[in-house]
């Protein structure tokens, strides 16, 4: 296991590097899917896969889990959509508290019940502010959680919220636009929530190219997080992987 991917992200953080995770959804990848998917990852040098989503209806989780650790030493990420999506052979969990909704279940009710097997686990847990925005379509995340986005042109919304999540001791800051967004997160609000924060932030959702990556990084996101795009062309993953690096320590907008 890697025993401190927090102090990674920090640590990349620190040295204005930015970083980037492939989420790997266990209903869209079996294990023949994987081999092919850890390649690309390890050519491309790939930071973090997070494993995991909204809705995950499959029973192979920690078998995926568990292959991906046995083919590669990228760290594997738990990105769960509830506290059924939780093994103990992935590196590290993030621990989601859903702050830009105003559902309980999701901001501590689910904490309290996933507790006790979380600790168990033995997981690195990584507290980290949830932050859905608006992404120009009703995403299963939104209809999941039953709590509305924060809208897409209201960075100050956002700002408030992730500066209340910081003053709450959380360790991570993750804006995400869903899965299938039409419209991803704006640089003018990255670079906002980035400006009046100073823990690492992560970004994802509708990012679909290269040049997404590359200006997300350059307002102020700190790691990168891509899925869906690679289901229909997976050789996009070393061109999102060039872009995102190459932007290490360029100035921010």
């Amino acid at each position: 296991m890697h025993p401190a991917v927090y102090h990674k992200i920090t640590e990349l953080k620190r040295q204005h590097k930015k970083s980037f995770a492939v989420l790997v959804d266990p209903d869209k990848t079996n294990l023949a899917k994987a081999d092919e998917l850890i390649g690309l990852c390890i050519s491309s040098k790939v930071d973090f896969l997070f494993v995991g989503g909204s809705l995950v209806v499959s029973d192979h989780l920690e078998e995926l889990v568990q292959h991906i650790k046995k083919e590669c030493d990228i760290p594997v990420v738990l990105f769960p959509g509830s506290p059924s999506q939780v093994t103990p052979y992935a590196d590290a969990l993030l621990y989601l508290s859903l702050i830009s909704g105003r559902n309980p279940e999701l901001l501590i009710g689910q904490h309290v019940v996933s507790a006790p097997l979380v600790r168990k686990s033995g997981l690195e847990v990584i507290s980290t502010g949830y932050m859905v925005i608006d992404g120009g379509a009703p995403t299963t995340v939104s209809y999941i959680s039953n709590a509305n986005p924060i809208p897409a042109d209201k960075s100050e919304i956002a700002v408030c919220t992730a500066m209340a999540g910081e003053m709450l001791g959380l360790k991570l800051l993750y804006m995400d636009a869903g899965s299938g967004a039409k419209t991803p997160i704006t640089e003018q609000m990255i670079q906002a929530v980035s400006s009046q924060t100073s823990i690492p932030l992560v970004v994802g959702g509708g990012i679909r190219d290269a040049e997404k990556a590359y200006r997300n990084c350059k307002a102020g996101a700190d790691l990168i997080v891509v899925g869906n795009a690679f289901e229909k062309d997976p050789q996009l993953i070393k061109e999102v992987s060039n872009a995102i690096h190459s932007s290490s320590g360029v100035p921010q907008i």
